[in-house]
């Protein structure tokens, strides 16, 4: 039998792909074998979908089966949002997810002493100092939020903008005076590529929510990235304030190499937990695109 013509399929990791794409009023499709979004018009946009992390899929966009087959086969998650990218409504996981790491942060989560490992350790590394000694996790959540509303304040006097507090209505979007949409907007396309990073969630600081881990990873890196590019952008009052932070905060993903960084950084994050990391078992599902070459990630999806 002669070789194929065509190399196998070979997954991008996550790490060299390019963070987000937001979608909106248009028609996700496969068209000639290519992911693509077809606008009222019948114009086509060709999207190279396994190169990319996370597709953010806003009002007015519909997506066919064959799309959401090949956005799972390649690793690429769909995100559907609300006006602006701000309010996520559901995401679809794609194949190659691995319930093993699920297991392993709901043991570290139950488990009262690993999940105060877990919560000092992302203090640290986000504040960049150790934690005060013999605070449980609901004091240490006080002490962030206060540290939290202070760094607000000071970016907003730093950036010479009328600050408040933090506050919205993701019911009416309009609403919402112009920090407080960026900041909501710039923390959203934060929480994209984190959950497209993270998939299985359970959270250590924030829970009660699918998307509790999302927002711990995130938050590790919010003030460094997204948080100040947001007051940045308010100061300057633009007509289209969220696709300039849109903007922004994919520059500041690919300049920061961002997606290199988060899974790495969530290995660091629960081995603090002191428990030993699982195997994986003999039943799991393989990734859809397999790859003989190691990733070097754990939490690459095929």
């Amino acid at each position: 039998m002669t070789d194929p013509i065509l190399p196998p399929l070979k997954p991008i990791p996550i790490k060299d792909r390019v963070s987000v794409l937001f979608v909106e009023k248009g028609n996700l499709d496969v068209l000639d074998s290519a992911f693509v979004v077809v606008d009222k018009t019948g114009v086509r946009t060709h999207i190279p979908v396994g190169g990319v992390a996370c597709l953010m899929l806003e009002p007015g966009s519909r997506v066919s089966h064959a799309a959401v087959v090949l956005a799972a086969r390649v690793g690429c998650l769909l995100i559907w949002v609300g006006d602006s990218g701000v309010r996520l409504y559901a995401s679809g996981q794609p194949g190659g997810a691995r319930a093993d790491r699920l297991l392993y942060q709901a043991k570290l989560a139950l488990d009262d002493d690993a999940r105060l490992k877990v919560v000092r350790k992302m203090y640290a590394m986000r504040f960049k100092e150790e934690p005060p000694t013999k605070r449980s996790v609901e004091q240490l959540r006080g002490i962030e939020g206060v540290r939290v509303r202070k760094m607000y304040e000071l970016l907003a006097k730093q950036h010479k903008v009328e600050w408040k507090r933090r506050n919205y209505d993701h019911t009416q979007w309009g609403s919402g005076d112009v920090p407080n949409r960026c900041l909501s907007s710039a923390t959203a396309c934060l929480y994209g590529i984190c959950e497209a990073a993270i998939l299985a969630a359970v959270g250590f600081i924030h829970t009660g929510k699918p998307q509790s881990f999302v927002y711990d990873i995130a938050d590790i890196y919010k003030f460094e990235t997204v948080v100040p590019a947001a007051f940045r952008i308010a100061a300057k009052s633009p007509g289209n304030p969220e696709r300039e932070v849109r903007l922004a905060c994919r520059e500041i993903f690919r300049q920061s190499k961002l997606l290199e960084k988060i899974i790495p950084t969530i290995e660091e994050v629960l081995s603090a937990g002191g428990l030993e990391k699982p195997e994986a078992p003999k039943e799991a599902v393989e990734p859809a695109i397999p790859n003989k070459e190691q990733l070097g990630d754990a939490g690459h999806r095929g």
